[in-house]
């Protein structure tokens, strides 16, 4: 069955997109949920117009997210965190310390969720990758300094 997709589904597509799926899947799941709508001639034009409207947007998105990576690439941001002997720390320092960081010093609003890592739970210099964007990604230096 034709389907266009009314919203992001993982593992099948994006919104706009004209996908074939069986059709229990179509009518028991994706369109009761409001995920999708049976393909026709005026939807599949609606469609493209969704696709158009989502190409102009996440070109826009990449481009915020590629001035924000030139803020961010020359930056070295310090957090400051009780530490033991031999650098341990008392606990770690996560994606939301990360994120308050950047921006009380580099004034960049930061999604912790943009963040991919484990936390860090030792001292010195640590590199994050930062995913701003599908296509962008910059790694962020981090110094991990004692109280």
């Amino acid at each position: 069955m034709k389907i266009v997709l009314r919203a992001d589904v993982d593992n099948l597509g994006n919104k706009g997109d004209l996908v074939e799926v069986a059709p229990g899947y179509a009518r028991n799941y994706l369109v009761p949920k409001g995920l999708a709508i049976a393909a026709s001639e005026g939807v599949t034009r609606q469609a493209e117009a969704m696709r158009r409207s989502r190409q102009v947007r996440d070109r826009r998105e990449k481009e915020g997210a590629e001035a924000t990576a030139r803020q961010l690439a020359a930056k070295r941001v310090e957090i400051k965190a009780r530490a033991g002997e031999g650098g341990r720390l008392f606990g770690s320092v996560t994606s939301i310390d990360i994120a308050e960081a950047v921006e009380a010093q580099t004034g960049v609003k930061l999604d912790r969720r943009k963040l991919h890592f484990e936390p860090i739970k030792t001292l010195g210099t640590h590199e994050v990758p930062v995913r701003l964007h599908s296509e962008v990604e910059v790694p962020l230096t981090i110094d991990v300094v004692p109280q």
